[in-house]
Order: C-alpha cells, then structure tokens, then sequence
C-alpha cells in the first residue's frame, strides 16, 4: 500500500477480505479474526486500545486503515418499544434502520440503499427517488450503530439482535454484493454470529439475481409479492412487468432446492383497501401459493402523506388470513410496530438527493391532485 492510497475502512470488510488485508500488509491471517472482534463484537474502533495486537502492528495499522463509524442524527425511541436511527451519508443523503423487539428476539430492519431504485406504488421510499447503493461498510454499519447502543464500546455485548431483515430502503440485490458481503459478516462467528436462518433477503423479485444469491449464501429469502396476478402486480412492482410471477416463483423454488436445509420462503404481502384484498384476490393467492413452500405474512397498509391508499379495516385484513388458512396455508398478520415514529413497514424514507427526479415528479403530481380537488369544491 502507497503513502498515497486511501486508509482503508476496515468496518466493510467481509471475513475472507480482512484475511486477505491482513495478509498484504505482512500480517499472519489470525489477525484477522481478532480484528472482527474487537469491531463487531467490542465496538472498539481505536486501535491503541486492541491490546493484544502488538505496537508496531498498531502503529502499521493507524498508517494503512481505519474504523469510519456511521454518523447517527437522528435517534427515537416509540412508546412500543421500536427503536429508529437516521444515518448520514458522505453526500449528505441519509438512511433509516429499525429496531423491533419482541418476547423472543429482537429484529433490526437494514437497508441497502439509498433511496429506492424501484417505484412500487404503496412504498414511501421509493417515492424519495434513488441516490445510490450502500457500501459494505454502511451496510454493517447500521447493525453496528445498533448492536452497540445497547452497551458501552469496549465491553462485550450481549445478544439484543437476534434476526436481520434486509426489508429497509432499496433493494438488496441491486446492490449484489456488499449486500452479501454484509451479510456474511452478520453470521461470521467472530462478528454478529447470526444464524442463517434469522439473516434474511428480501427481493421484489429481481430473478437472474436470486439464482446468484443461491450460490454464493444461503440466508432465508423473502419475497415482496403483494398482489396474485400479473395485471395487478405490474401496477403495485413494476418490476413484475420485467419477471413476472411465473418466472419469479420458478426462481424461488431454485433457490428453495439449493439450500442444505428445508425451509420456505416468506411471502410478504402488503394489504391495500380495496386494492388488493378482496376474497377474489384471497383465492387467487391461495392458489398461486400452492406452488411454493412458503409462508405468507399480511402487512396492512401503513399510511404515509398522499400515497391515496387507505388501510384496510382489522375485519377484511381477518377475512382474508382466515381463507388462506382455511385453503392449508400458514399466516401471519405483522402487528404495526413504531408507527407513532414513522417506522413501520414502508415508512423509511431517509433523506435523499434524488438522481432519478422520481420525488420531484411526485411532489408536482400530489400538487396537481390538490389543486384539483380544490377547485372541484
């Protein structure tokens, strides 16, 4: 490495990268490992405090690297328990990570990009436009931010995070591999140590890129469907109108057949009123999802500023577990957790410097319909 050459940030490497980093500066490979550890596991980010890694070592290492932390602006907690952060990012824009705890685990939701390069209609982040992909390091970063507000840097921190979820801004195959990268650290024994089975992809479908996924790791999947026919779901993903379910459930099998375990795949759908959740829609679901191990997990709409969607009532959102139940399927109804904070599901906006124009379009759209309406009163 060159007196010339960018210090490292050494909060992104991947296991098999912080190997190979130690290795080219003269270093024995189980540095490494001891590195990981006092990162991820001691917060520690000063290497005069790494004790047992010797001076010069540390003087090589202050030289050639370092440990870029996210900036936290923004931290709130809601009356449930949730917990959101807001991390600035070199260039100003800013993400949004969620922390959920429940009796028996406690869920972070990451994000992997800035902004959202798909425009699903009922999500607010994709109506904040696209910026960029997240490095490794801003990746990780988040589960670190998390993980350590729990405890004081230096000391050993217990197990709060028991389940990733990458279903925050963006999404996660888009950004291929610093997504995986991070997640391999996430269940790296001597980082976060998380399971495979509590490290989970979730993906509107990007098809060629989940067939990837399935060789190179396997983390649980979910996918973002939200609608049971192509007609309907080209207008929610517009994705679908690239893979359309057909392709995207063939996918989701290839994957499903790779892992060395069985287990099924998540199917998230959004309920919107009278948009999706009619008992016509139940039953085509129910059929479609006949062709997948899976589980199905219902997330009533949450509401965000002239999105001119409406959440369903508790009575249709029943209706429809209950037929899918009724038809030999396992559901779940996500409780809406730390709405109060803006944090639920489809919430995370973050703030960002829009490249696509997709924001500016939409601000004038919505005040376009205002004006509208009030003239038409």
């Amino acid at each position: 490495m060159s007196d010339t050459s960018e210090k490292v940030n050494l909060l992104g490497l991947s296991p098999a990268k912080m190997e190979a980093f130690f290795l080219e500066i003269g270093e024995k490979k189980f540095r490494a490992q001891q590195m990981l550890k006092w990162i991820h596991q001691y917060g520690e980010s000063d290497f005069e405090k790494m004790t047992n890694m010797g001076k010069a070592l540390r003087a090589k290492l202050s030289e050639v690297s370092e440990v870029v932390l996210p900036e936290v602006v923004y931290e709130d907690f809601s009356k449930d328990g949730t917990r959101k952060w807001v991390m600035r990012m070199p260039g100003g824009s800013s993400v949004e990570t969620v922390y959920i705890p429940e009796k028996d685990r406690g869920t972070l939701c990451v994000s992997s990009q800035i902004g959202c390069a798909l425009d699903c209609s009922f999500c607010s982040t994709g109506k904040q436009g696209f910026n960029r992909d997240l490095t490794v390091a801003e990746i990780i970063g988040q589960l670190y931010v998390a993980a350590m507000s729990f405890h004081k840097p230096g000391e050993r921190r217990e197990r709060r995070i028991t389940n990733v979820v990458m279903m925050g801004m963006g999404e996660p195959l888009l950004n291929f591999r610093n997504v995986v990268d991070a997640m391999h650290l996430m269940m790296d024994d001597n980082a976060y140590g998380l399971s495979k089975r509590r490290v989970t992809l979730s993906t509107s479908g990007v098809v060629p890129m989940i067939d990837r996924l399935g060789d190179v790791t396997d983390v649980s999947l979910a996918i973002s469907l939200h609608a049971p026919n192509d007609e309907l779901r080209n207008e929610l993903v517009p994705l679908n109108k690239k893979f359309p379910l057909s392709e995207l459930i063939a996918a989701t099998n290839r994957y499903l057949k790779k892992l060395p375990d069985k287990r099924k795949a998540t199917i998230e759908y959004t309920l919107i009123d009278g948009v999706n959740d009619e008992m016509s829609h139940a039953e085509e679901l129910a059929e479609l999802m006949k062709q997948v191990p899976c589980k199905i997990n219902l997330i009533p709409f949450n509401p965000f500023p002239n999105s001119g969607y409406r959440r369903p009532s508790n009575n249709r959102v029943y209706r429809f577990r209950d037929y899918l139940i009724s038809q030999g399927h396992v559901v779940t109804i996500r409780s809406t957790r730390g709405d109060d904070i803006d944090a639920a599901c489809g919430q995370l906006v973050g703030k960002v410097e829009d490249r696509t124009r997709r924001k500016e379009r939409y601000i004038k759209a919505v005040q376009l319909d205002n004006d509208q309406g009030g003239q038409a009163v």
